[in-house]
């Protein structure tokens, strides 16, 4: 019996491998197979992921007012938003407030907000 320890990085996307070579079942005159991990994301309900950016779809407000989202973190996140802002279709960018990205761990992606 092995264990095997996967330190999962964050903003890592969907479909990542993690492989760990020959670790898997033995068989007599063999060569013990390979044991693959492949990260999977769990729906959001206010939030789809876009790359590094998180896009969630909203109501559009009241003209010129801010609105308020908790982040993935569960930090509250506040969305300006302009008048012009507020037509189907448009969206607001909040730079640096979506995923890690995996290469560089001290940049995120943006969280972008569509008014439907």
């Amino acid at each position: 019996e092995d264990i095997v320890t996967i330190e999962v990085k964050p903003g890592w996307k969907k479909g990542t491998r993690i492989t760990f070579p020959e670790r898997g079942n033995e068989r007599p005159n063999t060569v013990p197979a390979d044991v693959v991990f492949v990260v999977d994301e769990k729906p959001h309900l206010v939030f789809a992921r876009d790359s590094d950016d998180l896009v969630a779809t909203c109501r559009a407000p009241l003209a010129g007012r801010a609105m308020h989202l908790t982040a993935l973190d569960g930090r509250g996140l506040t969305v300006p938003v302009s008048r012009s802002a507020v037509r189907p279709g448009c969206e607001v960018v909040v730079r640096g407030e979506g995923m890690p990205v995996p290469r560089k761990p001290s940049r995120r992606g943006d969280v972008r907000v569509r008014f439907d």
